[in-house]
């Protein structure tokens, strides 16, 4: 019966296709509003360069959401890793290793911070039962100060020719980190929707208990899961170090709330029970379109912050009424005589 349920709040591609809708929308109003601005190609570069390293860290929230968890240090995650590409690959060019060997090394060692680090925050939440909220807010803490001891504070530059053809690099007109970013978004939705791994997470989301009495280790779930949000996170420090040739420990300190308003608007539900992977990716491109928008209609970027709050409100709002709406019918079904377990099936 869990499993009925947890198959029936796998990814919902009519949500996505509604998110394609408003993209749509929003661009030709955009368009409109701005003309001469908004489908520049300048713009619509910006656009592509900057959605990827966002839209990883709002796939490492939406991932924890899925099993009723939050990952707060994702932000510092990436930037450790960008500091730690950035230092690493240097280092060894300068040890006269080849410049791609470097680069693949460098790599390699952000993408083992990301698995330490998520290691880390699942056994704080599933073994020494923190609440996740607390857990990765303390861990994102750890890895600030972490990062500001080991470089005093002062941001790192360079990187390798082949992270800068990465950065800066197209293929057929289209940035490389955006293709990597499609690349990535594909890997996380077949793990997440079609695994095993995936429904045993969206299981523990939805019925911890249950999914007990199933016989699935809740500990392994979850340190799996926050391993998942520490690669992702990594990988987004890679994208960063690619795309700017430089690194800080404080970088993107509004990226955060950004990540968590994208998952949330990409569908996840934050109380566990739904992975919206796909969902997610289009809410970060629909997130900077309205900031490239704005932007080119000559607002502040104060502005654009209270846009992110009301959205983040309007849909806790929507889901609450639908989830509310969904309890009453369930109700009424039931005094009819139609099974409960039925019409959990479809809710």
């Amino acid at each position: 019966m869990l499993t009925s349920q947890v198959l029936h709040r796998m990814p919902r591609f009519g949500y996505s296709a509604g998110l394609l809708g408003v993209a749509g929308v929003l661009a030709i109003a955009f368009s409109l509003a701005a003309p001469a601005t908004f489908f520049s190609s300048l713009n619509l570069a910006s656009i592509a360069y900057a959605v990827p390293e966002i839209a990883l860290m709002a796939l490492a929230i939406s991932v924890a959401m899925t099993t009723a968890g939050i990952d707060l240090s994702t932000v510092t995650v990436a930037n450790l890793s960008a500091l730690l590409v950035l230092f690493l690959s240097d280092a060894l060019v300068d040890a006269e290793f080849p410049s791609i060997v470097a680069t693949l090394i460098a790599v390699g060692a952000a993408l083992v911070v990301g698995v330490v680090a998520g290691a880390i925050n699942g056994l704080l939440v599933a073994k020494v039962r923190i609440a996740p909220i607390l857990a990765t807010l303390a861990t994102q803490q750890i890895f600030l100060g972490l990062a500001i001891a080991l470089t005093k504070g002062k941001p790192l530059y360079g990187g390798t020719p082949e992270l800068d053809v990465l950065g800066i690099g197209t293929l057929a007109g289209i940035p490389f980190l955006f293709w990597a970013f499609l690349v990535v978004v594909v890997v996380v939705a077949l793990l997440m929707g079609r695994t095993s791994f995936g429904v045993r997470a969206v299981m523990l989301g939805e019925n911890p208990v249950a999914t007990d009495y199933s016989g699935i280790s809740r500990v392994g779930v979850t340190v799996q899961t926050y391993v998942l949000c520490g690669v992702l996170s990594s990988l987004a420090g890679v994208f960063m170090a690619a795309r700017t040739a430089s690194a800080s420990a404080g970088y993107g300190g509004s990226y955060l709330m950004l990540a968590i308003t994208i998952a949330v608007l990409g569908g996840v539900n934050p109380f566990g029970g739904r992975v919206a992977i796909p969902g997610a990716a289009i809410a970060a491109v629909i997130l900077q379109m309205i900031s490239s928008g704005l932007n080119a209609l000559g607002y502040s970027a104060y502005i654009y912050q209270i846009v992110q709050g009301l959205i983040l409100v309007s849909v806790f709002v929507v889901q609450w009424e639908v989830k509310h709406r969904a309890e009453r019918v369930s109700r009424d079904k039931g005094r009819h005589g139609v099974p409960r377990n039925r019409v959990a099936a479809f809710a």
